[in-house]
């Protein structure tokens, strides 16, 4: 595993591209002799995978394969720089032994770019915080397939449920639509049997891993299931902040000595009348400070706070409730469950992006014996990140991009030119899109 890349000065296609194979570059090898695969180079194999994934099309390989051998050139080592096509089998062989978090260097790396760049500062919320929506979601299940690294679940019918299930933290604001991928960890069988305990222990091995790589202003989102007072602890001595959706069914303690202060009149509310345009809207906010999270002599201490939104008619639309180590006030309560609030990106614009946009995340790509499927899912959304990174400061696929509004379209349009003509650079392939849809192309 490395511990650094080259640092990224320019978030262009080739360059991002150049970073990668950089970074596959090193990926441990467990071949030994001179068998059948020694002639494939283990970038070769992970460029590959990484190829698919990026053009979102399993048959992208199969296609540079016919074009090689038709015309002696191929867009896979063009673009990818792809030196030999392994088959996919091949390809599931040589990345079989290789941990997913041999590729984590190249998502910090383009965090740290993102910083460096200014980016970052635009998902700014508080006083200068990122916050980091933090979720499992599951990539891959079967009652059949299984393999070594699958977790399992036995069914109400006796018949067992094997997954393969991801926590993948990513950055997120409430003024972006996109948001920023993090390296994933991927859960173990060893976490534990009840999701409680396997998504708490992959997501708290996460932070030991990766918290102290991000900006010293972070602040942790999360659903009820991560307001735990261990998972709070460690944030805490990591000095970053939460804001976790924190229910009464699972937090009767800290529900009952909220019900007393009300009582006592200690509940501060704040109520704001708003009319969107076409209804009008009461949002009702509830809060107050030091609560206890468990029902423990050693408890800790949060700060409670709640929304409710009604119309005109007096139906609830929305309601959540959210514990945090923020200081609450009737300044800085709208601020705070408008953050906590932004966790729902993780799943529409993180998890069902990947899902259902053409990443395919739980298709099952290759299952392997050891650490096949996770690696796979590492680089899907790997390619996910690049995209987003690409639309931000890559000009011409930018322009490609907005003016191909579809992202089916755009991928689309892709696959079929790079099916049937060769282009010696990711330049000279976007520049003949834009000739094609009549755009200037802009100066470098």
């Amino acid at each position: 595993m490395i511990e650094t890349v080259e640092q990224i000065t320019t978030f262009t296609q080739t360059n991002l591209i150049g970073q990668i194979k950089q970074t596959f570059a090193t990926l441990p090898d467990a071949r030994s002799g001179d068998g059948i695969y020694q002639k494939y180079d283990m970038s070769d194999a992970a460029l590959s995978a990484f190829s698919v994934f990026f053009m979102q099309s399993p048959s992208f390989l199969d296609y540079q394969k016919t074009m090689e051998k038709e015309g002696g050139k191929n867009n896979a080592r063009s673009l990818f720089g792809i030196h030999l096509i392994p088959s996919a089998n091949q390809i599931r062989n040589l990345l079989d032994p290789v941990p997913a978090e041999t590729i984590s260097p190249i998502y910090r790396e383009i965090l740290r770019g993102l910083q460096q760049s200014g980016k970052i500062n635009e998902f700014h919320v508080l006083d200068k915080t990122i916050l980091v929506a933090i979720d499992g979601v599951e990539y891959f299940s079967s009652q059949s397939i299984h393999c070594d690294c699958c977790s399992t679940k036995t069914l109400k019918n006796g018949k067992t449920h094997y997954s393969h299930v991801a926590v993948t933290p990513v950055i997120v604001s409430p003024r972006q639509s996109a948001v920023i991928p993090l390296v994933p960890e991927f859960i173990t069988p060893q976490d534990g049997s009840e999701k409680q305990d396997y998504e708490l222990a992959t997501s708290k091995r996460w932070l030991e891993k990766e918290a102290n790589d991000l900006p010293g202003n972070t602040t942790f989102l999360g659903d009820d299931l991560y307001c735990k007072q261990p998972f709070c602890e460690q944030v805490i001595q990591m000095k970053k902040h939460f804001i976790l959706v924190c229910k009464p069914d699972s937090h009767k303690t800290l529900y009952e000595w909220i019900d007393d202060f009300e009582r006592s009149g200690e509940v501060e509310n704040v109520i704001v009348n708003e009319w969107t345009g076409k209804k009008k809207l009461k949002k009702h906010y509830r809060f107050v400070n030091r609560v206890p999270l468990r029902d423990t002599d050693d408890a800790l201490f949060v700060n409670w706070c709640e929304l409710t939104i009604t119309d005109d008619k007096n139906k609830v639309i929305y309601h959540n409730a959210f514990a945090t180590d923020y200081l609450l006030d009737r300044k800085n309560i709208k601020q705070i469950i408008e953050a906590g609030r932004t966790r729902w990106k993780i799943e529409n614009e993180n998890n069902n992006t990947l899902k259902t946009k053409g990443y395919n995340f739980k298709h099952n790509f290759g299952h392997g014996k050891q650490h096949l499927s996770s690696l796979l899912a590492s680089l899907n959304i790997l390619a996910f990140l690049v995209h987003t990174v690409l639309e931000w400061f890559d000009q011409c696929y930018a322009l490609v991009r907005n003016e191909l509004t579809s992202r089916q379209t755009f991928f689309d349009d892709i696959r079929a030119l790079t099916r049937y003509m060769h282009f010696d650079s990711w330049q000279s392939l976007l520049e003949f899109m834009l000739r094609g849809l009549e755009i200037p192309i802009p100066e470098i």
